[in-house]
């Protein structure tokens, strides 16, 4: 008797069932072929009978096969929906009084997660976020998302400035980086010269604080855009750093003021698979035009709102087929005209917004 925990799979017994079925097959097959002496007469009856047989025992192996393979998966759509909600957890509704919506799409046929990764978490220092983009995109990438997801989850709360989490995912990176290496090249020693010299991920940090001050670091992300009413612009049009991995972080790295998230105003952090989606004639997908429709008839539109009228019509625009992985994550402030320090709505961006920042962030 074979004694299994609830719940586990008796592999053994499978194993024994799926050799055992096609076997019992074809001995139905070969006995019948071998020891009927029906099967041995060359008259119409007998070939019409011997047919039958052997469509029968077809049909039965096509159908255990069918079986088989449906359950395998199955199987392998549990593992890949576990993977998905372990490195890309299903952000909560509301998060410190900014509500959330996220949802990502892989260019992979039948991959639930790729190389875009986000996140949000409420620190003591406000809600700290992250977007990025790993080289590549399916499954090559998912091992580099989850490096630099992993080391965000834990800096957020252990780094007091938005520099000391950047620095953190740099040598998070570097070192996931270093055992790929190693893995894929044992003989170039403990210590390969170019790791990885082509492998770099894109990151955008953001961190809003409960008077709704933003502050931001980019390495080589698309700013996102800043919704505010029907009016849809980007939060910055500064140059971004070189992605992570691509080159040491400069040892001057502050982060930049980029304004203040307004009551009612929402964040729409993206991946450049979004802008850079193509239709069949190579047209380029206009997200901005896309943000601006579904506020447009809908100026307090939630983000579930905007998520889904955004991937309908990207999904329009691709028939249905990106060629990149896309990911979006949108973030609207949700706290009441007080929390911002008392300055009235309507004139806290204009009296907050550095027009001209210092640094290039």
């Amino acid at each position: 008797m074979i004694r299994t925990k609830a719940g586990v799979p008796r592999r053994p017994l499978r194993r024994a069932l799926a050799l055992g079925l096609p076997t019992v097959w074809g001995a139905v097959a070969i006995t019948y072929k071998l020891g009927c002496p029906l099967a041995r007469q060359s008259g119409l009856e007998a070939r019409v009978a011997t047919s039958a047989v052997f469509f029968v025992v077809g049909t039965g192996l096509i159908l255990h096969v069918r079986h088989a393979l449906l359950r395998e998966l199955r199987q392998a759509r549990q593992v890949a929906g576990a993977a998905q909600s372990a490195l890309l957890r299903p952000l909560p509704p509301r998060i410190d009084g900014l509500d959330v919506a996220a949802a990502q799409l892989s260019a992979d046929r039948g991959a639930t997660i790729g190389g875009d990764l986000y996140e949000a978490v409420a620190t003591e220092h406000g809600v700290r976020v992250v977007m990025g983009d790993a080289r590549g995109h399916g499954l090559a990438a998912i091992g580099t998302a989850a490096a630099v997801l992993g080391s965000f989850r834990e800096a957020v709360h252990d780094e007091a400035g938005l520099d000391g989490v950047l620095r953190r995912l740099e040598r998070a990176l570097a070192r996931h980086l270093r055992e790929q290496a190693r893995a894929e090249h044992p003989s170039a020693g403990p210590e390969p010269d170019h790791p990885a010299a082509e492998e770099f991920v894109t990151v955008l940090l953001l961190e809003i604080r409960r008077d709704g001050e933003v502050h931001a670091l980019n390495c080589g992300h698309p700013w996102p855009y800043l919704i505010s009413g029907t009016q849809v612009e980007p939060l910055a049009r500064a140059d971004p750093l070189p992605p992570l991995g691509a080159f040491p972080l400069p040892s001057d790295l502050a982060p930049a003021h980029r304004g203040r998230l307004l009551p009612g105003e929402a964040l729409v952090l993206h991946t450049d698979g979004a802008e850079d989606a193509r239709d069949s004639r190579g047209r380029f997908f206009p997200l901005s035009r896309a943000l601006a429709d579904a506020v447009r008839d809908r100026p307090s539109a939630g983000p579930q709102v905007v998520l889904g009228s955004v991937f309908t019509a990207l999904l329009r625009h691709t028939g249905g087929a990106p060629s990149d992985d896309v990911a979006l994550l949108v973030l609207r402030n949700d706290r009441t005209a007080g929390c911002v320090s008392g300055v009235p709505p309507g004139t806290a961006r204009a009296a907050t917004t550095d027009p001209q920042p210092t640094n290039h962030l």
